[in-house]
């Protein structure tokens, strides 16, 4: 089953916990709660023809199988080998680590099919299955005893329906061959696909689990002896998988059954198919009754099991070659099924079947738990659950064919009452051990890998230049490295919409709820293999624009009347053309000069602005730093003063400049600050720096004009002089109250009195309790979270900071903050007037010099030089049928249109929301301008220009055909947490999923083919919402877990608000590269693996990147020559997990790991700081946290859990 790219993905419902066993090396956070199971509806089975109504490849969209046990236990003998008459011969026995422990793998080994956990503790030792043994009494009901009974159990067995084939059924039994060295995964038969037991009475023994072929043994490290009874057939995965590497294939010892025969006249539907046990809703409850392994009924005594040392004797070996194929199995090349496929019109869905449903609208339960067999050991190291299809990329030969016509039933006793969880009563739960009340659990590797996403798109799209003159062409994803070539729209690195076809009506718009925005990042870094914007200067006169909406002039403007004047691309207005900018037009209608002039042929561009464009009619002064120091107790005892003192004398020769040859015409000025303000004169005529004190901070001003904001370059032995002083003068401060308030004011004020724009640096410890204004309370109350008040946390604690943010604003004064906080210091209020001026708000929790300088130091220096503008002023566009209604970022508005931003810099991103205000056409489809008036760091006025055009579409299915499913996401949580400071979280959090459930119950309703209730459909471009979606419900600003403070959260919110996409990608599902994989010969990276701790090998090493920190995780088997080239050390325990970065050693692992975690850290806008994580060690826990596919420790869903949670929203809706 190819899960992402082709259709036809099955998912199931996830079990929850899998309490009381060790589990050594790995596990995820799998518990119980979350999300119950959805609700269902009676399925009428197969058509007359023993079809299901649709064939697997008729939608636009993802088709998940999500048979809630499907994925555990449905491969009824499938993947058994052909018949052999001896017994099996045992292997030797593998221990731990027989493979190699740098090949760990991304989910299951191609073949291996996983077996769902236990609910108990983990047996080792192998169970005899062809000696006598033990007939243990069936608990739910005695077993059928005719042919008939055993038909209506099995009744309606089809679930994923598609089309026949003509060629086979796809149910036959590769030959155990030479073939099987073959590197291409076998075919194995689809999630939803529910077979008959095999025939089980011959040949003496029981067959071995339905569909899991057990794999070597292996020994497990700690492992309790085993009890007295056998919980479970034991069977062993491997710790790894190779690529290509298939694992051994067991012989059955019993007969098997044909597949291919027509299926019986009595499967045409649920006629006899009694009540399951109801389960309790969502989000409480017991959870329903699980479906438990099937019993293998023994007719003798449980076997002596060996000690886990020894290797069992029973143990099956690969089979010998050159066996025949399966009876009913047509014949297949290199052991492969052959199957049939037919593919149909629209782009492939994607399904997930949740099974067929119960009537009354019950989730289906699993048959009753049987004795003697009560669960499978858990994995080691891979995902639980069925083995995996093909992966992407492999040919659809290798697809299974859904719903193909049902097998026969097997004429045998009915032991093994694994068949379809709608044939089979549920016991009442009170019969159920309370430990086995547990979920069916859905193989996560049969659901929308984000990881596959992101490789495939690489794979297709990183190759080629992406031109963007193409309209409504949706661009590669973020993480996707790509060259843009502006062809008439704004490179993707500019502007990203959620949508790139948008609907023509609002009521499309209304039923669809895709929201409709763009996330515009105006003055992005461009690759260093793409040019900057082109700067036009139009003169005196100034920029061509339009006469009636001011749209300025771009490739979408119309010449005509021989190119004397042009309509307006978005309001139709005709403007003259100015004669100096007349050209004549081509036999096209477009201009002869249309290609040598940027504004008529790019997307992005710039107009240098005319003194109009200037405040007050004045041509700006170049802006100016003032950096605004806290020496209080607690800063100099951290050793921030020291730092920030030392770094400025040699980070003052970086500030911003257009020119790198030119020195930076930035002046700058220096303040520090406790209780009362010191103002300092550095003027180049001065022996050393005077200070000057102002204490009346209720009315604060600047006590000296000349000398405070001065030219490095000419006041250069001054400012040195004084940087040295000021950690001598306030070295033995015992002054520990602050004001902030009155700080800003000082740099507004002196920002005002030299009439330029400029920016704040203020580097501050603690909550501002001294008398004055803007003073503030400790207001930290761990009660108010999760109630209604949650939000006043949120909101400003008084309001005079909202009021000096708008003054800051109208001057240009931008303010960044950096914080070292020991305690609450109320992040809400105090980032208000960063946040509103378009600054930066930076926090070092518990900062100590050793550990955190490397980053407060890079963080400082980036922020210092990167480019940047002030006083800027930046208005959207949009042609007539549309219009920008909402904006979210860090800007001020005073106005509906106007987003002020009295800084603005090359990380700062807005978003914007666009509505209907009239109808759409599909022939001129929608276009945004957006226009940035700002003043560059040499004082010069410029407007950048950035257009993009999109589609518009009267049909839903193109519309959900071109979306971009991460620019959702990052709309949805700035909209979602916008939203906290009026609504409680839980409404927030509610309103997030109901949304997404409405998005994808409006495809399912209007663009995918009818089919089962039970399949969850999504369209291929958003099958990673849900799975991203979940990651935004749990972030520790929406659900916070018990450490988590109100500044951490108030921190984060704010900072999320101005994330482009690609920072919002990585900071919502983290990047986890398996290191140990890493070929040191190249330059490539390992491929990333999923945010899971079953993905993790305890043989291997992992980075994990989140944007705002690195965790490198070591496992605790990691091989000593790996230790020793990244560490220097022979041993795991020797690793120092204090450290910060990586020693440099003369090894090219060493080499080519520290030049990844390098990159990584240029790529984002804050340093990251590297964290080495061992395994088992304390700070585990915060990497755990991470593992976002995982159940958190705060309740937060694992990414199965919900995707059972949104498919019964949708279905809820749907009904």
């Amino acid at each position: 089953m190819n899960v992402n790219q082709q259709p036809q993905m099955a998912y199931g419902q996830p079990q929850p916990g899998y309490q009381g066993y060790p589990q050594p090396g790995y596990g995820g956070q799998h518990g119980t709660g979350g999300y119950a199971a959805a609700q269902y509806e009676p399925y009428n089975g197969p058509g007359p023809t023993g079809q299901g109504k649709t064939g697997p490849w008729s939608h636009g969209g993802v088709t998940l199988l999500l048979n809630v046990i499907l994925n555990n236990h449905l491969h009824l003998g499938l993947m058994r080998g052909p018949p052999t008459s001896g017994t099996p011969s045992a292997p030797a026995p593998q221990v731990y680590g027989h493979y190699k422990q740098s090949d760990a793998q991304n989910g299951p080994p191609p073949g291996a099919a996983a077996l769902p956990p236990v609910s108990q503790t983990y047996t080792p030792a192998a169970v005899n299955l062809s000696g006598t043994q033990a007939t243990y009494s069936q608990q739910f009901g005695a077993p059928p005893t005719s042919v008939q009974q055993v038909t209506n159990q099995m009744a309606g067995m089809q679930v994923g329906a598609a089309l026949p084939t003509t060629a086979a059924p796809g149910y036959g039994v590769p030959p155990v061959s030479a073939a099987y060295t073959s590197t291409v995964p076998p075919s194995f038969p689809p999630a939803s696909t529910h077979l008959p037991p095999a025939d089980r009475t011959a040949h003496g023994g029981p067959q071995s689990y339905y569909g899991a072929p057990p794999l070597t043994q292996q020994t497990f490290p700690n492992s309790a002896p085993p009890p007295p009874y056998s919980a479970a057939p034991p069977v062993s995965q491997p710790q790894q998988a190779f690529p290509g590497a298939l694992p051994p294939s067991r012989p059955p010892t019993g007969p098997q059954l044909s597949y291919g025969a027509p299926p019986p006249q009595a499967q045409s539907g649920f006629p006899n198919a009694p009540p399951s046990q109801p389960s309790s809703g969502f989000p409480g409850g017991p959870a329903p009754p699980p479906a438990s392994a099937p019993s293998q009924q023994y007719p003798g005594p449980v076997p002596h099991q060996p000690p886990v040392s020894q290797p069992s004797p029973f143990h099956a070996a690969p089979p010998p070659a050159g066996f025949p194929p399966q009876p009913g199995a047509p014949p297949s090349p290199a052991g492969m099924p052959v199957t049939q496929l037919h593919h149909q019109s629209m782009s492939q869905a994607n399904h997930v079947s949740l099974g067929p449903a119960q009537p009354g609208g019950m989730p289906p339960t699993g048959p009753p738990p049987q004795p003697g067999m009560q669960g499978y050991p858990p994995q080691q190291n891979g995902a639980f659950g069925q083995m995996r299809g093909p992966p992407q990329g492999y040919p659809a030969a290798y697809q299974q064919n859904y719903g193909g016509p049902p097998p026969p039933p097997a004429p045998a006793p009915a032991a093994q009452k694994r068949l379809d969880p709608d044939a089979i009563p549920s016991p009442p739960a009170s019969d159920i051990p309370p430990v086995q009340k547990t979920r069916h659990r859905i193989d996560p590797d049969a659901i929308p890998s984000p990881i596959q996403v992101i490789e495939d798109d690489k794979a297709n799209k990183s190759g080629e230049p992406f031109t963007t003159g193409v309209r409504g062409q949706a661009p590669p994803l973020v993480t996707t490295n790509f060259q843009v070539r502006d062809q008439g729209n704004a490179s993707p690195h500019f502007v990203r919409c959620t949508a790139y076809n948008m609907p023509c009506t609002s009521d499309m718009a209304k039923q669809s709820q895709v929201p409709l925005a763009a996330v515009i990042k105006p003055l992005a870094t461009l690759p260093a293999d793409e040019a900057p914007p082109y700067l036009v200067d139009h003169g005196e006169s100034g920029p061509i624009r339009c006469n009636r909406c001011k749209a300025y002039m771009c490739p979408y403007m119309q010449f005509i009347e021989g190119g004397r004047r042009f309509q307006c691309a978005f309001c139709s207005c005709v403007t003259e053309v100015p004669p100096h900018y007349f050209q004549h037009l081509d036999h096209t209608g477009k201009r002869v000069d249309c290609y040598e002039r940027p504004e008529l042929s790019l997307g992005s561009y710039e107009f240098l602005a005319t003194v109009d464009y200037c405040k007050n009619n004045k041509v700006p002064q170049p802006p100016a730093f003032i950096f605004l120091i806290d020496v209080s107790y607690n800063a100099v005892k951290s050793g921030m003063v020291g730092i920030v003192c030392q770094e400025l004398k040699t980070l003052l020769d970086y500030l911003p400049r257009e020119n790198p040859e030119v020195e930076s015409n930035v002046r700058v000025g220096f303040v520090t600050y406790n209780k009362v303000l010191h103002f300092y004169n550095v003027k180049s005529t001065l022996a050393q720096p005077q200070m000057m004190v102002v204490s009346d901070v209720a009315d604060m001003f600047v006590p000296l004009l000349d000398g405070f904001l001065v030219s490095v370059s000419e006041s250069r032995v001054v400012i040195e002089s004084l940087l040295d002083k000021i950690p001598e003068m306030f070295a033995d401060t015992r002054e520990t109250e602050t004001v902030f308030a009155p700080v800003i004011q000082a740099g507004l004020d002196a920002l005002k009195a030299a009439d330029c724009a400029g920016k704040l640096f203020i580097f501050h410890t603690s909550l501002p309790i001294a008398e004055a204004p803007g003073k503030l309370k400790n207001r930290e109350d761990k009660k108010l979270v999760g109630t209604d008040k949650e939000k006043s946390l949120f909101q400003p604690q008084v309001s005079f900071y909202g009021n000096l943010a708008k003054e800051c604003v109208a001057q240009g004064c931008c303010v960044d903050l950096f914080l070292f906080p020991n305690q609450y210091v109320d992040v809400a209020t105090l980032a208000v007037v960063p946040v509103s001026t378009g600054g930066s708000v930076y926090k070092y929790r518990y900062f100590q010099a050793q550990t955190d300088q490397e980053r407060f130091l890079n963080d400082l220096r980036r922020d210092v030089q990167k480019q940047m503008g002030f006083d800027a002023v930046m208005r959207v566009r949009t042609s007539t049928g549309i219009r920008a209604t909402d904006f979210f970022g860090s800007f001020y508005m005073s106005n509906t249109t106007d987003v002020e931003l009295a800084g603005l810099d090359c990380d700062k991103t807005v978003t914007v929301e666009f509505r209907h205000d009239d109808k759409l056409s599909e022939e001129t489809g929608a276009l945004i301008q957006c226009a940035v008036l700002y003043t560059s760091c040499n004082g010069q006025r410029r407007l950048r220009i950035h257009n993009m055009a999109v589609n518009c579409c009267a049909q839903l299915a193109d519309l959900y055909r071109n979306c971009e499913t991460d620019t959702i996401i990052n709309f949805f949580t700035k909209y979602a947490y916008r939203s906290m400071l009026s609504s409680p979280t839980k409404t927030v959090r509610d309103s997030l999923v109901n949304q997404c459930a409405q998005i994808l119950a409006c495809y399912r309703k209007n663009c995918a083919s009818p089919s089962s209730a039970g399949q969850l459909i999504l369209p291929e471009c958003m099958k990673l919402l849900p799975v991203y979606l979940n990651c935004v419900l749990k972030s520790d600003v929406l659900h916070p877990a018990a450490d988590t403070s109100l500044d951490d959260r108030a921190y984060l919110r704010q900072l999320v608000s101005a994330m482009d996409v690609a920072e919002s990608h990585v900071f919502f599902y983290p990047r986890l590269l398996p290191l140990h994989k890493m070929d040191v010969e190249t330059d490539t990276l390992p491929v990333a693996v999923r945010d899971s701790e079953e993905r993790l090998s305890k043989g291997g090493l992992y980075l994990l990147e989140t944007g705002l920190h690195l965790f490198l995780w070591v496992g605790a088997n990691a091989q000593q020559e790996l230790l020793q080239n990244v560490f220097g050390v022979p041993a795991f325990g020797q690793i120092d997990p204090n450290m910060t970065s990586l020693p440099v050693l003369d090894n090219p692992y060493s080499k080519k790991l520290r030049g990844i975690v390098e990159s990584f850290r240029t790529q984002r806008p804050r340093y990251m700081k590297l964290l080495v994580v061992k395994q088992e060690d304390k700070l585990e826990l915060i990497f755990k946290h991470f593992l976002v596919e995982d159940k958190n420790g705060c309740g937060g869903a694992s990414y199965v859990d919900f995707l059972c949670h949104m498919h019964k929203e949708i279905r809820q809706l749907l009904s």
